[in-house]
């Protein structure tokens, strides 16, 4: 008898297969009703899902209720969940950051106004709690509990993004803590609702949230560095859009920290310049963050948390030819260019 987990002719012996998992994701997602009248409050939803994207938090939950549960299907509906709210975020998000593209398509709020993506983002969030109602019920619970309090620290770190717009300085621990909060902690939940979906124990789903909460904080940090020294054609976000709203990422963060006086003058200039040819702008900055070596700085403390993260799943307890499955998949966003 195969022990459960092993992989025969590459695929792992009860079905996990991340290529067929996708299909399967994208498949269900296609075939979701979120509504069909007014026209205009669903329409928007539709396109939104439609853009795609790497599915990368749905995956996570489905590889990690795997770790504990050969029927990982029955996590697809909560996983859809985790995506729809991410997709939510997104949509709200553009808005606040007037954001022209979103996987180079125009974002909602371009395609149609900002009242439709605000009420259509609105209704994105029910339906996530309809798509996590499908849970077994007495997981449910704790489910929602864990949810609400992931939902309300992405708000949190939302907003605590926002207001860094109108401070002279932020540190970068205050930034680091916004990421976490903004984006890390749901790939933290992704992670630790496969595991509850699959009835893992307390200390595994903690290793998994964990686990989820590192790694998403090194995806921030490459998505930093991809927004500056990013290809356009595969980023899928305008590249330098971070500079041209004066976004205060860690590369702008440590690159004030570091500057000389000359450093100092070319980013004062560009932060506080009204009118300004965007390309210049981009290139202008982007020289300071070369001269000061900002970008070895930021993969250095990217890799940092992917190696913490990596790390929680070597530790957790669960069979290792299913883990490798996790491993794998993870190592595999870490090396993306988009």
């Amino acid at each position: 008898m195969v022990p459960a987990g092993q992989r025969v002719g590459g695929h792992s012996r009860f079905g996990m297969n991340v290529q067929q998992a996708l299909l399967f994701l994208n498949q269900t997602i296609a075939a979701l009703e979120y509504g069909q009248r007014p026209v205009e409050l669903y329409e928007p939803i539709r396109y939104m899902m439609a853009l795609g994207g790497k599915r990368m938090r749905p995956l996570l939950t489905l590889l990690s209720a795997y770790l504990f549960s050969d029927d990982w299907r029955k996590a697809v509906r909560p996983a859809i969940a985790v995506e729809v709210f991410h997709n939510f975020t997104l949509m709200h998000d553009d808005i606040m950051d007037r954001a022209p593209l979103r996987r180079n398509q125009p974002t909602v709020h371009i395609k149609w106004n900002q009242n439709v993506a605000i009420l259509s983002g609105d209704v994105m969030l029910v339906n996530a709690y309809e798509l996590l109602a499908d849970v077994e019920p007495a997981q449910l619970r704790q489910v929602l509990v864990r949810f609400n309090r992931c939902a309300a620290q992405v708000c949190e770190g939302q907003q605590w993004d926002m207001n860094f717009e109108s401070l002279a300085t932020v540190s970068e621990a205050d930034y680091l803590k916004m990421i976490e909060l903004k984006t890390a902690v749901l790939l933290g939940f992704g992670l630790e609702l496969g595991g509850l979906v699959a009835g893992a124990d307390e200390t595994a789903t903690r290793m998994l949230r964990e686990a989820g909460t590192n790694i998403g904080l090194g995806f921030q940090l490459k998505d930093d560095l991809l927004d500056v020294f990013g290809d356009q054609n595969k980023f899928g976000k305008q590249v330098g859009g971070d500079i041209l709203a004066n976004k205060k990422t860690f590369l702008l963060i440590e690159a004030l920290e570091k500057a000389g006086a000359e450093e100092k003058r070319t980013l004062n200039h560009w932060l506080n310049a009204k009118q300004f040819d965007k390309d210049e702008k981009i290139r202008a900055v982007t020289e300071v963050y070369h001269r000061l070596g900002v970008r070895s700085i930021t993969e250095t403390k990217m890799n940092q948390y992917f190696t913490a993260g990596l790390g929680c799943l070597n530790r957790l307890p669960a069979e290792e030819s299913r883990k490798a499955v996790l491993r794998q998949f993870i190592v595999e966003l870490i090396d993306r260019e988009s």
